[in-house]
């Protein structure tokens, strides 16, 4: 069973994920995100997707990724951030583009974040 503290540091790191996810939103002109809980509903939803699809993405793409030399785990990022427009209402994506650029920053924003309040990423 889950200690008090340990679900306390969950619920932080998925706050600042949520965060992180507004303040990405904010700086893209092609992402909407329509208010705070649906930022961490975001979060939450990447994380989720981070552990599921993303795993079973990158095997079914080893040889294009090797080819690309891993630069095709961006077009799988985006991937997972289109999937998620598609899920949850009041995210809006503009375009692949946009998810691919959106991802790139939030994985940046989300790291500053961690590192700055010294929690570690929750996706």
């Amino acid at each position: 069973m889950s200690k008090p503290k340990d679900i306390l540091g969950i619920l932080f790191q998925l706050v600042v994920a949520g965060l992180a996810v507004i303040f990405t939103a904010y700086l893209l002109p092609g992402i909407s995100v329509d208010d705070f809980l649906t930022g961490i509903v975001i979060a939450a939803l990447l994380a989720l997707l981070n552990l599921t699809i993303k795993p079973v993405l990158i095997f079914l793409t080893i040889p294009i990724t090797l080819i690309t030399l891993g630069l095709f785990l961006l077009v799988i990022n985006g991937f997972l951030v289109i999937i998620a427009s598609m899920i949850v209402p009041g995210f809006t994506v503009d375009s692949f583009w946009w998810a691919l650029l959106f991802s790139l920053i939030l994985s940046l924003v989300n790291s500053l974040l961690g590192v700055s309040l010294g929690e570690g990423r929750f996706y």
